[in-house]
Protein backbone atom coordinates (compact mmCIF):
# COMPACT_ATOMS: atom_id res chain seq x y z
CA UNK A 1 0.00 0.00 0.00
CA UNK A 2 1.35 3.22 -0.62
CA UNK A 3 0.72 6.70 1.13
CA UNK A 4 -2.65 7.59 -0.81
CA UNK A 5 -4.44 4.72 0.97
CA UNK A 6 -5.85 6.43 3.85
CA UNK A 7 -6.65 9.84 1.50
CA UNK A 8 -8.63 7.38 -0.66
CA UNK A 9 -10.42 5.47 1.94
CA UNK A 10 -11.30 9.35 3.03
CA UNK A 11 -12.80 10.32 0.39
CA UNK A 12 -15.00 7.43 -0.24
CA UNK A 13 -16.60 7.79 3.23
CA UNK A 14 -17.91 11.49 2.25
CA UNK A 15 -18.50 10.75 -1.29
CA UNK A 16 -22.05 10.84 -2.71
CA UNK A 17 -24.59 7.37 -3.49
CA UNK A 18 -24.77 8.37 -7.42
CA UNK A 19 -22.25 6.91 -10.33
CA UNK A 20 -20.31 8.32 -12.81
CA UNK A 21 -19.33 7.41 -16.39
CA UNK A 22 -15.57 7.08 -16.99
CA UNK A 23 -13.80 6.23 -19.89
CA UNK A 24 -10.74 4.25 -19.52
CA UNK A 25 -8.78 4.03 -22.75
CA UNK A 26 -5.00 3.25 -21.02
CA UNK A 27 -3.84 0.75 -18.91
CA UNK A 28 -6.88 0.07 -16.80
CA UNK A 29 -8.23 -1.78 -19.80
CA UNK A 30 -5.07 -4.32 -19.13
CA UNK A 31 -7.02 -6.79 -16.49
CA UNK A 32 -4.44 -8.66 -15.04
CA UNK A 33 -2.21 -5.15 -14.32
CA UNK A 34 -5.60 -3.39 -12.88
CA UNK A 35 -6.10 -6.63 -10.56
CA UNK A 36 -2.12 -6.26 -9.37
CA UNK A 37 -2.23 -2.89 -8.94
CA UNK A 38 -5.48 -3.29 -7.17
CA UNK A 39 -3.89 -5.64 -4.56
CA UNK A 40 -0.74 -3.93 -4.29
CA UNK A 41 -2.35 -0.44 -2.87
CA UNK A 42 -5.68 -2.64 -0.84
CA UNK A 43 -8.94 -2.25 -3.33
CA UNK A 44 -9.08 -5.50 -3.34
CA UNK A 45 -12.73 -5.08 -2.45
CA UNK A 46 -13.32 -3.55 -5.90
CA UNK A 47 -14.28 -4.91 -9.36
CA UNK A 48 -14.07 -2.69 -12.28
CA UNK A 49 -17.43 -3.60 -14.31
CA UNK A 50 -17.00 -5.03 -17.67
CA UNK A 51 -17.91 -1.51 -19.07
CA UNK A 52 -19.12 -0.66 -22.70
CA UNK A 53 -17.02 -0.04 -25.98
CA UNK A 54 -16.63 3.05 -26.74
CA UNK A 55 -15.35 5.77 -28.91
CA UNK A 56 -14.56 8.97 -27.89
CA UNK A 57 -14.82 11.98 -30.43
CA UNK A 58 -12.72 14.79 -31.17
CA UNK A 59 -9.28 13.57 -28.56
CA UNK A 60 -6.62 11.58 -29.93
CA UNK A 61 -3.58 9.89 -27.79
CA UNK A 62 -0.44 12.37 -27.07
CA UNK A 63 2.37 10.50 -25.58
CA UNK A 64 3.15 13.75 -23.22
CA UNK A 65 4.37 12.36 -19.67
CA UNK A 66 7.59 10.99 -19.09
CA UNK A 67 6.94 8.20 -16.59
CA UNK A 68 9.97 7.03 -14.46
CA UNK A 69 7.68 4.32 -13.70
CA UNK A 70 6.81 3.24 -17.19
CA UNK A 71 11.02 4.27 -18.91
CA UNK A 72 9.47 7.25 -20.56
CA UNK A 73 7.15 8.95 -22.08
CA UNK A 74 3.01 7.57 -21.75
CA UNK A 75 -0.69 8.54 -23.30
CA UNK A 76 -2.67 11.11 -22.64
CA UNK A 77 -5.99 12.98 -24.91
CA UNK A 78 -5.32 15.90 -26.35
CA UNK A 79 -8.17 17.73 -28.31
CA UNK A 80 -7.96 16.77 -31.91
CA UNK A 81 -10.98 17.59 -34.15
CA UNK A 82 -11.97 14.66 -36.53
CA UNK A 83 -9.75 11.81 -34.53
CA UNK A 84 -10.95 9.50 -32.24
CA UNK A 85 -9.74 7.09 -29.23
CA UNK A 86 -11.30 3.84 -28.53
CA UNK A 87 -11.83 2.24 -25.00
CA UNK A 88 -14.80 1.47 -22.80
CA UNK A 89 -16.85 3.37 -20.89
CA UNK A 90 -18.03 1.97 -17.40
CA UNK A 91 -20.25 3.62 -14.87
CA UNK A 92 -18.33 3.93 -11.66
CA UNK A 93 -20.33 4.80 -8.03
CA UNK A 94 -19.25 7.89 -6.51
CA UNK A 95 -17.75 6.02 -3.62
CA UNK A 96 -15.63 4.03 -5.68
CA UNK A 97 -14.45 7.26 -7.84
CA UNK A 98 -11.69 8.28 -5.53
CA UNK A 99 -10.02 4.66 -6.29
CA UNK A 100 -10.35 5.19 -10.63
CA UNK A 101 -8.73 9.05 -9.45
CA UNK A 102 -5.90 7.02 -7.43
CA UNK A 103 -5.24 4.62 -10.41
CA UNK A 104 -5.32 7.50 -13.00
CA UNK A 105 -2.79 9.86 -11.36
CA UNK A 106 -5.31 12.55 -10.33
CA UNK A 107 -4.39 12.26 -6.26
CA UNK A 108 -0.63 12.88 -7.50
CA UNK A 109 -1.19 15.46 -9.88
CA UNK A 110 -0.34 13.48 -12.53
CA UNK A 111 -3.24 13.32 -14.17
CA UNK A 112 -6.66 15.66 -14.54
CA UNK A 113 -10.07 14.72 -14.93
CA UNK A 114 -11.38 15.91 -18.70
CA UNK A 115 -14.65 15.47 -20.19
CA UNK A 116 -15.22 13.52 -23.28
CA UNK A 117 -17.94 12.94 -26.11
CA UNK A 118 -18.68 9.47 -26.61
CA UNK A 119 -20.22 7.34 -29.25
CA UNK A 120 -21.45 3.69 -27.42
CA UNK A 121 -23.51 1.31 -29.14
CA UNK A 122 -24.47 4.13 -32.06
CA UNK A 123 -25.43 6.93 -29.02
CA UNK A 124 -24.00 10.07 -27.82
CA UNK A 125 -22.93 9.45 -24.51
CA UNK A 126 -20.82 12.18 -22.05
CA UNK A 127 -18.23 10.89 -19.64
CA UNK A 128 -14.91 11.73 -17.98
CA UNK A 129 -11.44 10.64 -18.66
CA UNK A 130 -8.34 11.40 -17.50
CA UNK A 131 -5.57 12.81 -19.28
CA UNK A 132 -1.57 14.40 -18.42
CA UNK A 133 -1.63 17.16 -15.90
CA UNK A 134 -0.77 19.77 -18.21
CA UNK A 135 1.87 21.44 -16.35
CA UNK A 136 3.43 18.03 -16.05
CA UNK A 137 3.07 17.74 -20.33
CA UNK A 138 6.59 17.10 -21.75
CA UNK A 139 7.59 15.87 -24.99
CA UNK A 140 10.97 15.30 -24.02
CA UNK A 141 12.17 11.64 -24.21
CA UNK A 142 11.51 8.07 -25.48
CA UNK A 143 8.11 7.06 -25.55
CA UNK A 144 7.86 3.68 -23.49
CA UNK A 145 7.27 0.18 -25.21
CA UNK A 146 6.55 -1.35 -21.70
CA UNK A 147 3.92 1.09 -21.72
CA UNK A 148 2.74 0.64 -25.46
CA UNK A 149 2.80 -3.17 -24.65
CA UNK A 150 0.42 -3.02 -22.11
CA UNK A 151 -1.90 -0.52 -23.97
CA UNK A 152 -1.63 -2.98 -26.76
CA UNK A 153 -2.16 -5.76 -24.01
CA UNK A 154 -5.22 -4.26 -22.77
CA UNK A 155 -7.12 -2.96 -26.11
CA UNK A 156 -7.05 -6.24 -27.22
CA UNK A 157 -8.40 -7.43 -23.74
CA UNK A 158 -11.17 -5.11 -24.15
CA UNK A 159 -12.04 -6.31 -27.35
CA UNK A 160 -11.05 -2.87 -29.38
CA UNK A 161 -11.03 -2.80 -33.04
CA UNK A 162 -8.48 -4.10 -34.44
CA UNK A 163 -7.46 -1.04 -36.76
CA UNK A 164 -6.79 0.86 -33.42
CA UNK A 165 -4.37 -2.10 -31.69
CA UNK A 166 -2.94 -1.95 -35.07
CA UNK A 167 -2.53 1.98 -34.60
CA UNK A 168 -1.36 1.93 -31.11
CA UNK A 169 1.43 -0.34 -31.89
CA UNK A 170 2.91 2.41 -34.10
CA UNK A 171 2.86 5.54 -31.68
Amino acid sequence: MDAHHEQVMEARRRAGQGSRLYFGYSTVLDRAAFEEWRGQHGYDFFQLPPGRLAQAEGVGLVYDFPSRWWGGRVAGLADAPGASVWGRVFEISEQDWPIIQHKEGAVTGMCVERPVRLTVDGQPLEATAFTTNPQRASGEGPISPRFVEALVRGATAAGLPAAWIAQLGRP
